[in-house]
């Protein structure tokens, strides 16, 4: 038997990261952040963040010529258990040709290490949430102009709002202490792009609902249902109202041979939402599995009678059912 699973498209822009650190550039850095202004929080942010936070057990690996990346990674991997060095990314992320490391390549890497990358919201309230939750977040600034780049990784650890300051492991420098203006003028630049790495299970603080279903989808075409599961029952334990949540824990636990478990999330996936003909399909074919022919026959019409993608393959079910049910 085989479930049918929804299409995921996920886009990602292929920047590479270059270091930094000559005295020209960081004279360039103090002129451009000159014009910048200090980043307004929400009135939410300061009520809700206590003034001062740092994570003090993410360990510091400095960069090497155009390492930023893999030192990058290795710093957030390690504070989340994993045991690899920066030598063993490097290969995995580093582009010789561009002189650094672009963006799918690192959350592929992590992917591949057994932890989940998501992407955050692109706001200075959203990284300091996720550095309140002890989640190390990876940031990339151009530290030159828009029209000649100099892409940089770095490793945002703590933050005080009463000094307006962002720390960073950053290039040869640990707890580097930037202003939230100097830092936001240069993340601005590569569209305030930043991303945290969890294991499964675990989810970003602020993360929306969309984002933390493309993420974990992109886990699971690495890693496989097993190792997923947990995402995907934190995802729905955290959203309850996401319909494509259940669809595809449904997918997981049937994968992983809990036909039951599957069963109840697809059923929790069209209670969300009526018109989701993929589950209604995928229910009735577990339900068929399981000898339950009359549900599955009632699962299987409710696919067949929405219009769509799926409504071919959920008649061609219903009559393989009919035709069981008959003979």
């Amino acid at each position: 038997m085989t479930l049918r699973r929804s299409r995921q498209h996920t886009h990602g822009t292929p920047w590479n990261a270059r270091s930094a650190g000559v005295l020209a550039l960081l004279l360039l850095m103090l002129t451009l952040a000159g014009c910048a202004t200090t980043p307004h929080l929400a009135e939410s942010t300061h009520q809700r963040l206590p003034r001062q936070a740092l994570i003090e057990d993410v360990p510091f690996h400095a960069q090497r010529d155009y390492q930023c990346g893999p030192a990058s990674l290795a710093m957030v991997l390690n504070a989340e258990g994993v045991d690899v060095e920066v030598d063993t990314l490097i290969p995995q992320v580093f582009l010789p040709g561009r002189e650094g490391s672009v963006q799918p390549e690192m959350l592929a890497t992590v992917r591949r290490h057994g932890r989940i990358p998501f992407v955050i919201d692109s706001r200075l309230d959203a990284l300091l949430t996720e550095i309140d939750a002890g989640h190390p977040v990876v940031v990339m600034q151009n530290l030159a102009l828009p029209t000649w780049p100099m892409w940089h990784y770095a490793v945002a650890i703590g933050y005080d709002l009463d000094d307006n300051e962002l720390i960073l492991h950053s290039g040869e420098e640990p707890e580097r202490i930037e202003s939230f203006r100097r830092f936001d003028a240069t993340w601005a630049r590569s569209d305030r792009w930043a991303f945290v790495a969890l294991p499964p299970g675990a989810l970003p603080e602020g993360i929306a609902e969309d984002r933390a279903v493309a993420a974990i989808s992109a886990y699971e075409r690495v890693q496989g249902a097993a190792a997923t599961l947990p995402a995907w029952e934190a995802l729905v334990e955290r959203f309850p109202r996401a319909a494509m949540g259940h669809f595809a824990l449904g997918n997981a636990r049937h994968a992983t041979g809990d036909a039951l478990g599957a069963i109840q999330a697809f059923e929790g996936a069209v209670s969300v939402q009526p018109e989701l003909a993929v589950a209604w399909l995928n229910l009735g074919l577990v339900l068929r599995h399981q000898g339950d022919l009359p549900a599955a026959r009632r699962a299987l019409e409710r696919a067949a009678d929405l219009p769509g993608h799926w409504q071919p393959q959920a008649r061609e079910a219903l009559a393989g059912l009919q035709e069981e049910i008959r003979s």
